[in-house]
């Protein structure tokens, strides 16, 4: 019996086509994952490919950990051996194996550091304090934006700056870069662009790997940026033998730099391509799919493709306009409890997307009230919370003594007696040695110059020194529990005696359980060439990589929370989208550019698709934003919505039927005055002749007196007179 006989005429073609380009172009729920895993196990199984002839990319580790596995079962082996030298990782990940064989020949030594957020913003303020640039005028934020995009577009450097801010930027960049090389370290970008101008600059190491990977495939292809483009193009110019799957109608993190031309031109790029279109969805009711096409096909820059589904039943898509976001709010929070009374829906079957963090609050509070359990997803990360991040700084300088900015965040935690000042001081003096600053330290304790701190400085060297003998020998969950002990940190936090503390405890009980599995999950994960490490620098690799998709687990009995952006791959039995008013969704700074509405619909279209059952959308006539209460109309994508689709429901929940309610909950925001209303009502767009296009935030006063607040492209927001304004409406 073939292995994929239950695959559909589609799928199975996708499977079969073994040679040359193809672009798989998978709807949401149309079993992407299905696809590219009974296509690596067809090359195994045919005898096309070896496992270590194949290279599979994707975006998150749970992605990759459950292809992985879906793998292992098709080909029915006892063992991961025959598996184990296939490559089916994150893009990042990938990189970093590539990075740590050879990035010595890129002048980094192999036992680099990879920088979180925090780490690069804490560097950068660095840097822009060395150069003396104010961090009024150039935000350190939106400077690592920007230099950010930059690495995604490969630029490794200014070099001819357009104007003073342009300059400014280069120079703060190249700073930036070179602090990064003395620190051995990496930031996340870093590890696309190094991987790429390694293959660039190094012939032999491209040629190795691109004799090894016979078939490259590549998931999510819509949300690669320039350097993962690049990557992919480098890796597979041999063989051609190049798979990506992807969805145009879900490229939703173009503000983060991807770009969904990469997957609109595949066919430019590979002329010979054999495109299959992935279109029967196994996950949604039809009403919830046409819902989700009325919006996106809208979209002129797309592939035209529609989902259907077999699946029977399912009903209308519920609307309801609440007076109030805490009304709304409580509308959603009696919803849940009906569904969950009603049906066989329980809390984890039911979640609630918003377009903002900020509309999370009003949430929590009405289902709290009603004690409803929830879980809030898009917060602080696990390996980003203070006492982690503490311990795992304590590591990265035993590893990477050049690590100076790890070295900073731990000298005085626990509370050692070694202030701001002594590690100036140090600094000063690692600079005149020419050496890093445990070096810096090492000399000082022998100097004069520093006096009773050099006792101090000496503790705290002598910590260092007695974990780097546990480092190499050690399992990754022993190192951490004997940095909890020799450092002190463990019994600093157990002397507080506060539940904050205790807190603290429970989540570096956690980190050694998490360091635990690493070790369990990595047992098997070799080639003939080389294995993954699984001491504490793999898991530091491991720490340093986790996404936001990857701390999305059961929700055990909770309701979800989440924005759109965090709910794109999952799935739910039931589904509310709050805030479907205009200024929150579509937001308000897309509102004048074409391209950023398309990725609104699209992120519009991903809410919409991740619901199995029901679907609820709703917004508010009124609701407080900046401390303003702001009236809002509802959302252009509901009234895109074929009103057959929809039972509009109204305060006291019941539920009204028809096109002819919809229209009229447009028509009821209207007022006598008609004329004015429809042409500058809040939400319209109008055109100055000064200020140029805009967007009515708000409304005061009425016929002569009557003022708007006006959010403008180009000028930002301005209060204006109506009478004097000369406004056109668009």
């Amino acid at each position: 019996m073939q292995i994929h006989n239950e695959l559909n005429p589609q799928q199975r073609e996708a499977v079969e086509h073994t040679e040359g380009p193809l672009l798989i172009l998978a709807g949401a729920g149309s079993g992407k994952t299905k696809v590219i895993t009974h296509r690596i196990s067809h090359l195994i199984k045919k005898g096309h490919a070896f496992p270590e002839n194949i290279l599979a990319l994707t975006f998150t580790n749970k992605a990759a950990d459950e292809m992985r596995n879906r793998v292992e079962k098709i080909i029915s082996l006892n063992s991961l051996n025959r598996v184990s030298g296939c490559w089916i990782s994150t893009f990042h990940s990938a990189c970093v194996r590539i990075l740590r064989r050879d990035i010595d020949k890129l002048g980094f030594g192999r036992d680099f550091v990879i920088y979180d957020a925090n780490d690069s913003l804490s560097l950068l303020k660095g840097c822009m304090k060395e150069l003396n640039i104010s961090d009024d005028l150039y935000p350190p934020k939106s400077i690592v934006g920007k230099i950010s995009n930059l690495k995604n577009e490969l630029i490794e450097r200014i070099q001819n700056p357009e104007d003073k801010t342009q300059e400014i930027i280069g120079s703060i960049y190249a700073l930036y870069q070179k602090r990064l090389k003395e620190n051995n370290a990496l930031d996340f970008d870093d590890l696309l662009m190094k991987a790429v101008l390694l293959f660039e600059n190094v012939p032999d190491v491209l040629k190795n790997y691109k004799e090894r990977f016979k078939y490259l495939m590549v998931d999510e292809y819509q949300d690669t940026n320039h350097a993962q483009y690049r990557l992919v193009q480098i890796l597979s110019s041999g063989h051609r033998n190049i798979c990506v799957v992807g969805d145009d109608d879900q490229c939703i993190y173009q503000w983060r730099g991807a770009t969904i031309r990469n997957i609109m031109e595949f066919e430019r790029d590979y002329p010979d391509v054999k495109v299959v279109k992935l279109e029967e969805n196994y996950r949604s009711t039809q009403n919830i799919l046409d819902a989700a096409w009325a919006v996106v096909s809208r979209n002129l820059y797309r592939k035209e493709k529609k989902l259907w589904t077999k699946k029977s039943g399912g009903g209308k898509i519920f609307y309801h306009r609440a007076s109030s976001e805490i009304d709304e709010a409580d509308f959603i929070t009696s919803k849940i409890k009906e569904l969950c009374r009603e049906s066989r829906i329980s809390y984890s079957d039911v979640a609630v997307f918003y377009r903002t963090n900020a509309q999370s609050r009003v949430l929590e509070d009405s289902l709290r009230r009603e004690g409803i359990p929830y879980k809030i997803y898009g917060g602080l990360k696990f390996f980003e919370r203070k006492e982690v991040k503490d311990i795992l700084c304590y590591l990265k300088i035993v590893i990477n003594p050049n690590d100076s900015i790890s070295l900073k965040r731990i000298i005085n935690v626990p509370v050692r007696g070694i202030g701001n000042a002594t590690v100036d001081k140090i600094e000063q003096y690692a600079k005149s040695k020419r050496v890093n600053l445990i070096e810096a330290i090492k000399i000082a304790v022998r100097s004069s110059e520093f006096g009773v701190r050099s006792s101090k400085l000496e503790a705290f060297y002598n910590i260092l020194k007695k974990l780097e003998a546990f480092v190499t020998t050690e399992s990754a969950s022993e190192v951490i529990k004997k940095t909890l002990e020799i450092s002190g940190y463990l019994e600093a936090l157990k002397n507080e005696k506060t539940d904050e503390a205790e807190d603290r405890i429970e989540n570096l009980k956690e980190l050694i359980t998490a360091a635990e599995e690493y070790e369990e999950r990595n047992v098997i994960l070799s080639d003939s060439e080389e294995s993954i490490d699984k001491g504490i620098a793999g898991f530091l690799d491991q720490a340093a990589l986790v996404s936001d998709a990857d701390t999305i687990s059961d929700t055990s009995g909770s309701v979800s929370l989440m924005t759109l952006h965090i709910s794109k791959g999952l799935e739910f039995p039931a589904v509310f989208i709050a805030g479907m008013e205009g200024r929150i969704f579509p937001h308000i700074k897309s509102i004048d550019s074409e391209k950023e509405m398309e990725e609104e619909r699209r992120l519009c279209y991903v809410g919409i698709t991740r619901a199995k059952e029901r679907l609820f959308l709703t917004n508010a006539e009124s609701r407080r934003i900046y401390g303003q209460e702001m009236s809002n109309p509802p959302s252009e994508f509901i009234e895109d919505i074929p009103g057959e689709l929809i039972n509009t429901v109204d305060s006291q929940q019941s539920t009204v039927s028809s096109q002819e309610n919809k229209k009229a909950d447009y028509a009821g925001l209207r007022t006598a005055d008609s004329r004015l209303l429809t042409a500058y009502s809040v939400g319209s767009k109008v055109i100055h002749p000064q200020f140029g296009n805009g967007i009515i935030l708000q409304k005061e006063g009425l016929g002569e007196n009557l003022k708007l607040t006006i959010f403008f492209r180009n000028a930002g927001k301005k209060k204006i007179a109506m009478k004097y304004a000369h406004l056109k409406s668009i």
